[in-house]
């Protein structure tokens, strides 16, 4: 199969450029090329995979040059040498010369458009290769579309709040910087627009005008529309909404409280943060105390862990935890996968790096992608009570809440303890109370008393 490929450096044979990488062009391996004739040629459509590269024609083997290579054992070549290669570097159509035109990047195999949100750059400005031109976004993340080449910004095709796709064209980039030109997209017809014409003035009617009717005394006054904004919905948000909209019309929702001491865990942190952060170099923080106090608690109650899948329900024997990070974009969930295996030092560095590319806007699909259980802490907010919305196809979420010094009863006597308020919010078609009230005084257990997860008990 390989006989087939030639270097250009031997063969100097061209190549076309695919979203700014060169894929050479398929030779026989046999002195003299054979083209392909008319009964041989076989035209393979592939725009997904390949943007700028649209047809391929099937070339004869190494010594079987009356066989044809079958379309899915050429797709499966490019694909392993260009495919998986390719969406890391910047997107490009074909170039011709001085010009070349930057196009929306490959967004993620569950994502076929996305809006173009905002242009980082203008016509005329100075780029560099691999520096961000445009931002979309999609349902799920942000995506930023580079500049294949270093050069000038010649022309902005698309436009603000355009929907746009995989190799859809954004920008014209000159690499040496002519014709650059400052006209905004929204111009671009300007020189189309008809000059304007000379009306005759039309005589004032006679006799004044009537006046306004007043408004009654019933009729609502409302208020000035000059004192109102309409900005339209992020496509992040709408799909935030669709979803938690989705989790109230699917599940049978139901919500439990309990209330924990959170005396011991914090002493656990301030006995032990010095040494923690010099020996794992990340802060010992209170959520990978409820991160392992949550995964003790599925596993003595796998079915919170499960869900429903048609008339069937499905044990997941694994745990990835999902966490709720509100961004200033809106609500993401990262998740920290096999969770059960990590360690303390293990979640906060996850944590750590999970939230930091969930505020930059550089986390990707893959990184939210499934989660068995959720954990939402609105208690850095300063919320004292909610009821969280469980977070679709999961079956249940944690909802931790803000730390409140309160009187109570320990020994007899009244002292003033840090507590918090925590609710599981669960599908009642799959748990049952009794489960999720265990579920959640597993969690009391352990964050109170942090030993019982040495000791298993």
């Amino acid at each position: 199969m390989l006989g087939v490929l030639r270097r250009k450096a031997a063969s100097g044979a061209s190549s076309a450029s695919v979203y700014g990488k060169s894929l050479y062009k398929l030779k026989p391996a046999v002195p003299t090329p054979r083209p392909c004739s008319a009964a041989a040629e076989e035209i393979i459509h592939y725009t997904r995979g390949f943007g700028g590269a649209r047809t391929f024609c099937h070339l004869p083997l190494a010594g079987h040059m009356t066989t044809l290579m079958p379309k899915r054992e050429v797709l499966g070549i490019l694909q392993q040498d260009v495919n998986m290669q390719i969406w890391s570097r910047s997107f490009s159509s074909s170039t011709e010369g001085d010009i070349v035109e930057a196009v929306v990047p490959f967004m993620g195999e569950s994502i076929s458009d996305g809006t173009l949100a905002t242009f980082l750059k203008k016509p005329g400005d100075r780029v560099e290769v691999d520096e961000p031109i445009a931002q979309v976004e999609t349902d799920k993340v942000t995506i930023d579309v580079n500049s294949p080449e270093a050069g000038v910004i010649q022309k902005l095709i698309a436009k603000e709040g355009d929907t746009v796709e995989p190799g859809t064209k954004v920008a014209i980039i000159s690499r040496s910087g002519e014709g650059a030109t400052h006209v905004a997209p929204s111009d671009d017809k300007a020189s189309e627009r008809a000059p304007p014409e000379t009306t005759p003035t039309v005589g004032k009617p006679k006799g004044s005008p009537a006046p306004p009717p007043k408004p009654s005394a019933t009729e609502p006054q409302l208020p000035p529309k000059d004192r109102e904004r309409r900005v339209p919905m992020t496509r992040l948000r709408k799909r935030v909404a669709t979803r938690l909209k989705d989790s109230q019309n699917t599940f049978a929702l139901l919500t439990t409280f309990n209330e924990v001491d959170m005396t011991n865990l914090m002493k656990l942190r301030s006995d032990y943060k010095d040494a923690f952060f010099e020996k794992h170099g990340v802060k010992l923080g209170l959520m990978s105390g409820f991160v392992k106090a949550a995964i003790s608690a599925l596993q003595r109650q796998p079915i919170v862990n499960a869900v429903i899948d048609g008339d069937d329900i499905i044990y997941r024997d694994y745990v990835d935890i999902s966490i709720a990070v509100g961004t200033p974009k809106g609500l993401v969930v990262p998740v920290l996968r096999n969770a059960e295996r990590m360690n303390f030092a293990e979640v906060e560095k996850e944590i750590n790096t999970l939230a930091k590319k969930a505020n930059d806007g550089t986390i990707s699909i893959d990184e939210m992608a499934g989660g068995t259980f959720t954990i939402s802490n609105g208690g850095v907010y300063g919320s004292l009570l909610s009821t969280p919305i469980i977070n679709p196809p999961q079956s249940a979420i944690l909802g931790m809440h803000s730390i409140v010094n309160r009187p109570m009863v320990v020994g007899g006597a009244i002292v003033p303890r840090p507590m918090m308020y925590i609710a599981l919010t669960y599908d009642h078609r799959l748990i049952d109370g009794r489960e999720a009230v265990f579920f959640l005084g597993r969690i009391k257990d352990v964050v109170e008393d942090p030993r019982r997860l040495l000791l298993d008990v």
